[in-house]
């Protein structure tokens, strides 16, 4: 950071170097010199001229110099009188006054030259002489206290030198803070990514950059967590999947190798063990089509064919389907709608497995006492709401937070662990994909209720 710095003045000292030589520069034959080089160059003119007993001499390499530089001369006797001229244009007169003279020394750019003028000090005589250079120079004077100055010129170099070596001193302690500032925070970002960053205080210079570090680090750990907790729950998962397959298939295992062992076994025996294998392979079935179902959801790859029906009737009979199962004959299963026949654009089937996953779950994971309600109705909006109730043993709040989860399978199929832990996780994404929502509500000891909100369709039905 330090290099940086010491770069960016190195840049602004030759920038404000080249802003002063393009002000006070001028371009000439052997490069570029300073705007005062034409007075120099016409008070050293002297040295190559003399002028005595009223003759004036003019060294050869002096009117080189006019000729290399594209510049004219004219020399003045004492009266104004030219007495010779080099080069000079037409339109400057021949003589001058003494307030003309003096006039001419500070004039301006005039007829594409600058009059510069100077006088034969050395010379017996007094002659002055005008030099034009065909540059635009500028003509100032700056008067001042001479006894002042010289009394204040060392102060003044005193005051320059310890101003210059105090800037000095601010910038490299300024770069030295900057270079610890940001190093801190090239070792936070290092920090993050070695999940060791410790939340830095939000003020000052870089306040922004911190509370967007402290952000990152926040998102991350939230980031990490989640992943953390999806994998737990992806290795739960596969476990579970792994031990029901395995379960099934034990006693299709050994009723198979009962049945190789003899073949005088009674038709009533034979019937038994083929009616548990047959069960068994039926489940396992389920378990495969429910793990392909949810992928295809998940991945939109399956048939969605949505049709206008009568929702009310369809939602009675599914279950009525349920109730005539031999496995839930014995249960208390009621349908009850408060309003008319509703209408809606559903695909069928997907939507019964929907609907029978939540109730087939109310069943399963309750006590044999427990009565399932699903009801009918419709909101403020016109949106259908399909309740499925029970008043079985309920879900804390950290059960329902997780029951759409894929991988979930919750505390109460401890005991009764049929099912893929996939059914509510299947029976969501349908929902969703009927752009509708499941909602869940709940408490221990007295009952959990399902509501699923999908949008109406009025009219008449098409089957």
């Amino acid at each position: 950071m330090v290099l940086l710095l010491s770069i960016t003045l190195l840049v602004g000292i030759v920038t404000a170097i080249g802003l002063f030589y393009y002000m006070f520069s001028i371009p000439e034959p052997e490069g570029m010199s300073l705007a005062h080089w034409p007075q120099t160059f016409t008070n050293n003119f002297s040295s190559w001229t003399t002028y005595e007993g009223g003759e004036l001499s003019i060294e050869q390499i002096g009117l080189d110099r006019l000729d290399e530089y594209g510049l004219w001369i004219q020399f003045l006797d004492e009266s104004g009188q030219e007495i010779f001229s080099y080069n000079k244009p037409v339109g400057y007169p021949e003589k001058y006054s003494a307030s003309e003279l003096l006039a001419l020394s500070s004039s301006d750019y005039q007829n594409g030259y600058t009059v510069f003028v100077n006088s034969l000090e050395d010379s017996e005589e007094s002659c002055s002489y005008c030099i034009g250079f065909p540059y635009d120079i500028g003509k100032y004077m700056l008067h001042y206290n001479g006894d002042r100055v010289a009394r204040l010129s060392p102060v003044a170099r005193i005051i320059i030198l310890a101003v210059l070596s105090a800037l000095i001193i601010v910038v490299l302690i300024y770069g030295f803070w900057l270079s610890r500032k940001l190093s801190g925070i090239t070792k936070g970002i290092k920090n993050i990514s070695l999940r060791t960053y410790q939340p830095l205080q939000e003020n000052g210079m870089f306040g922004e950059i911190y509370s967007a570090l402290n952000k990152m680090d926040r998102d991350i750990h939230r980031a990490d967590q989640i992943s953390q907790e999806t994998e737990t729950t992806r290795r739960e998962w596969i476990a579970n999947i792994t031990h029901d397959l395995k379960t099934p298939l034990s006693p299709i295992k050994g009723y198979a190798e009962l049945l190789t062992d003899s073949s005088d076994k009674e038709k009533q025996t034979v019937q038994e063990y083929g009616s548990i294998i047959l069960k068994n392979i039926n489940y396992t079935e389920n378990l495969i089509n429910d793990l392909k179902l949810t992928y295809q959801l998940d991945s939109g790859a399956i048939p969605y064919n949505p049709q206008k029906i009568r929702i009310t009737r369809c939602v009675k009979e599914w279950v009525i389907d349920i109730v005539n199962d031999p496995a839930f004959s014995d249960r208390d299963i009621a349908f009850e709608s408060s309003v008319p026949e509703l209408y809606a654009d559903i695909d069928s089937a997907l939507f019964r497995r929907a609907v029978t996953n939540l109730i087939l779950n109310a069943l399963t994971h309750n006590p044999a006492e427990t009565t399932v309600s699903v009801t009918l109705d419709t909101d403020k909006n016109g949106s259908i709401l399909l309740s499925v109730r029970d008043n079985g043993n309920g879900l804390s709040e950290s059960e329902q937070s997780k029951l759409f989860e894929r991988y979930y399978r919750g505390t109460n199929t401890k005991e009764k662990p049929e099912g893929s832990g996939l059914g509510l996780a299947i029976a969501n994404q349908i929902v969703t994909l009927h752009g509708g929502e499941i909602t869940v509500k709940s408490q221990l000891g007295i009952g959990t209720e399902f509501i699923i909100h999908v949008p109406c369709k009025n009219g008449e039905a098409a089957n």
